[in-house]
C-alpha cells in the first residue's frame, strides 16, 4: 500500500509538473514553445508558392489546412507517448534530470528495440536532410527571433506580390501533371511535419503535457503566414513559379527584399542548430560523451555530424524539390506513420488503455475514434504521401540532377548574359 502511494506521488509530480511552480514559469514555457515552433517553417515559405503552381490555388489551400491538422494530430500522439513513457519510468525511480529524452528512447521504452531502431533510422535520416535543407536555404539563440524573421518574410512576400501585381500574360495552369501535383503535395506534407524534435522540446518544458495545445495554436499561426503569402505570390506570378522554386527570385530587388533575404539567412543558421541538436545528442550518447561537462569535448565530438551535412548541401542544392523528396520518403514515416502505429500498439492491451496517463477526449469518440483516426493517417500517408509522393518527388529530383548536375554553383539562376 505504501509502495502504491509512493508511485502515485511520483506519477503525480510529473503529470502535474509541480503545481507549486510559479505560473510565470508555465507561461514562459508556453511562450517559448510557441515562438520556437513559429519559426520552423521559414525556408518552406519560399517554396510554397512553387507548390501552389504545381497544385493550383484550391488544392494548395485545402492541402495546407488538411496537413496542418494532420501534423497537429501526430504531434498530439507523440506528446501522449512521451508522457506515458516518462511517467512509467519515473514510477521505476528513473531520474531524467541530467538526461535529454529522445524519440527513439520513447519507442524503446514502450515498444522494444526493434521499434527503437526503426525510429532512430528515420528520425536521424530526416534530421540529417532537414539540416541540409536549412543550409541550402541559407548552444541556442533566442527563439522569438525566428518568429519575427518568419513573420516579416511572410508578410513581405504577401504585400510585395500584391503591390507588384500580376505579370503580363500571367497563367495559372496548375495542376497539369500528376508528377507535379504530388510533388507539390509532399512539400506541404513536409511543411507541417517539422516536429521530429518534439520530444526534445517537451523535455525542456516546465509543463510538457501542455505542448499539444501550444502546437495546435502554433500551427494555426503558421497558417496565417503560409496561406496569404503563397496565394499572393502565385496570384502575381502564376506558372513562372514552376521554374523558380524560391519566391525571392521573382520579386524585384528592394530594401525590403534584401532585409527579408538577410533575415532568412540568419534564421536558417538558427534552425540548422535546432535541427542538428537531436543528432548531436544521439551521436554523443553513441560515443559516450553525452554526460561530459567539457564543452570542448562535446564540440569536437559534433564535427562528424556537421561536416557530412555541409557536404550534402553543396552536392544537392535543389531548393524545393529536395523538400518534397524528404517529405515523402522520411517525414511520411518519421512524423506521421510511426507515431500513429506506435500509439495504437502501445495502447492495444486493455490494461494499457485502462492505466493510460492521458485518455483520448470524449469528443473524438474515445479509444474507438482515436484508433479510427490513426488508421486513416497511416493509410493516407502510406499511399498518398509515401507512395504517390515518393514516386513523383524522386522523379522530379532525378530530373533536377540531370538538368543542373551535382555541385551546381547557382541553382535555377537565369543564363549569364555575355
Amino acid at each position: 500500500m505504501a509502495s502504491e502511494k509512493v508511485e502515485t506521488v511520483v506519477a503525480g509530480n510529473y503529470i502535474e509538473m509541480e503545481r507549486e511552480e510559479e505560473d510565470s514559469k508555465s507561461s514562459k514555457s508556453k511562450l517559448s514553445s510557441f515562438f520556437w515552433h513559429g519559426g520552423s517553417v521559414a525556408q518552406v515559405l519560399l517554396t510554397l508558392p512553387y507548390s501552389f503552381s504545381q497544385l493550383g490555388l484550391l488544392s494548395g489551400i485545402l492541402l495546407q489546412l488538411f496537413y496542418g491538422l494532420m501534423g497537429s494530430w501526430t504531434a498530439y500522439l507523440i506528446s501522449i507517448l512521451y508522457v506515458e513513457y516518462r511517467t512509467r519510468k519515473e514510477r521505476e525511480k528513473v531520474d531524467f534530470r541530467n538526461h535529454v529524452i529522445q524519440w527513439f528512447e520513447v519507442l524503446d521504452g514502450l515498444l522494444g528495440k526493434h521499434w527503437r531502431n526503426i525510429g532512430l533510422f528515420f528520425n536521424c535520416t530526416f534530421l540529417l536532410f532537414g539540416s541540409v535543407i536549412q543550409l541550402i536555404a541559407c548552444a541556442r539563440i533566442w527563439s522569438f527571433l525566428g518568429l519575427i524573421m518568419t513573420s516579416f518574410t511572410a508578410w513581405y512576400l504577401t504585400i510585395a506580390s500584391l503591390l507588384h501585381g500580376q505579370v503580363e500574360g500571367v497563367k495559372h495552369s496548375g495542376p497539369t501533371k500528376m508528377v507535379l501535383y504530388f510533388t507539390g503535395a509532399t512539400n506541404i506534407l513536409y511543411t507541417f511535419g517539422g516536429h521530429a524534435v518534439t520530444v526534445e522540446i517537451m523535455h525542456a518544458m516546465w509543463k510538457p503535457q501542455k505542448f499539444k495545445s501550444i502546437y495546435l495554436l502554433a500551427t494555426l499561426y503558421v497558417l496565417t503566414l503560409t496561406l496569404p503569402s503563397a496565394s499572393a505570390v502565385y496570384w502575381a506570378f502564376g506558372d513562372m513559379l514552376l521554374t523558380h522554386s524560391n519566391a525571392f527570385s521573382l520579386l524585384p530587388r528592394t530594401g525590403f527584399r534584401d532585409t527579408a533575404v538577410i533575415l532568412m539567412l540568419i534564421h536558417q543558421f538558427i534552425t540548422f542548430g535546432f535541427a542538428c541538436t537531436p543528432l548531436y545528442f544521439v551521436w554523443e550518447k553513441f560515443i559516450g560523451v553525452h554526460n561530459t561537462k567539457s564543452t570542448f569535448k562535446r564540440a569536437l565530438a559534433r564535427l562528424p555530424v556537421v561536416i557530412p551535412i555541409w557536404f550534402l548541401a553543396i552536392i544537392f542544392p535543389f531548393f524545393g524539390p529536395i523538400n518534397s523528396t524528404v517529405g515523402s520518403l522520411l517525414v511520411s514515416f518519421t512524423v506521421y506513420i510511426i507515431p500513429a502505429l506506435a500509439h495504437m500498439i502501445t495502447f492495444a492491451p486493455a490494461a494499457a488503455r485502462e492505466n493510460a496517463v492521458e485518455r483520448p477526449p470524449k469528443c473524438l469518440g474515445g479509444w474507438a475514434g482515436l484508433y479510427s483516426l490513426n488508421i486513416f493517417v497511416v493509410v493516407w500517408v502510406l499511399v498518398v504521401g509515401f507512395g504517390f509522393g515518393g514516386w513523383a518527388s524522386m522523379l522530379n529530383f532525378i530530373q533536377q540532377v540531370d538538368k543542373f548536375g551535382l555541385f551546381t554553383k547557382c541553382y535555377q539562376c537565369p543564363p549569364h548574359k555575355v
